[in-house]
Formats: C-alpha cells, structure tokens, sequence
C-alpha cells in the first residue's frame, strides 16, 4: 500500500508519534510524506520514505497527484484547523480528491489510528480490486 504522510507545523510532533507508534506497520509499506514533515518522520523514526516538495511549494499538489492516478492508497493528513494556511486551496483539492477517489483519508490522530489498525487487519482488500490487482479472496 502506498501511504501519504501530511502535517501543518503545529502537527508534526503528532504525526511523528504516529510514525513511531505504528511504525511496525508502517515500514511494510511505501511511504511518502510532504517535505519537511517527511525529514522529521525519517530523522526521528528511520523510515524509509519519498519526499516530495513542502506543501506550501506543491508538495499537496504532487500527492494529489498520485491520488488522481491511482498510486495512493491512504492519507494522513494531520492539519491545523485553528491556523489560517496560504494554501488552502491546495488543501481542500486535496481533500476532495481523497473523497472523489475514495481514498481514504485520516485528519487527527484518532482516525489515524483507526486507519492504521485497519490496515493491519488487512480491511484495504477493495483498493486492490480498485488497483486491478485482486487477491483470490478477500475479507470484507
């Protein structure tokens, strides 16, 4: 599964003890984070992750991106919602892509967890068939 890791400033702290919390489940996957939130995930953690631009630079705009072309499988997406942000329309075009290709999505760190946890239990089977790439049997 490929996994997007995204924090405002003042949610990086947070999604770097989500990383260390879950990073047994983590590092079994393809990971990518926005800039400097990635740096922090790898410096503090070790996982092996793509980084792409700082959000504010079109690193939301890459990761949607792969949304749009089917190479996103989960977002994280820890955001602010008391800080006004310059890119908010970057956000929200993110956002509404997650919903326009049923991606799912995780925006504070308890639908984090009950992402992760359910990714564990191996509950992502229809991204495969989305993906083309089904299993002989899944467990809906």
């Amino acid at each position: 599964m490929n996994i997007a890791l995204i924090a405002h400033d003042k949610k990086k702290d947070d999604i770097v003890k989500i990383a260390k919390a879950y990073q047994l489940i983590l590092e079994k996957h393809e990971l990518y984070a926005t800039g400097t939130t990635g740096k922090r995930i790898m410096d503090e953690t070790g996982l092996d992750l793509h980084r792409f631009k700082s959000g504010p630079l079109g690193g939301d705009q890459q990761i949607g991106a792969y949304i749009s072309d089917n190479k996103m499988d989960l977002v994280i997406f820890l955001r602010d919602p008391l800080t006004s942000q310059a890119h908010e329309p970057d956000i929200s075009a993110l956002l509404r892509l997650c919903d326009v290709y049923e991606i799912p999505l995780a925006t504070n760190m308890g639908s984090a967890e009950v992402l992760l946890r359910g990714l564990q239990a191996g509950f992502y089977g229809w991204r495969d068939i989305t993906r083309g790439t089904e299993r002989e049997s899944l467990h809906f």
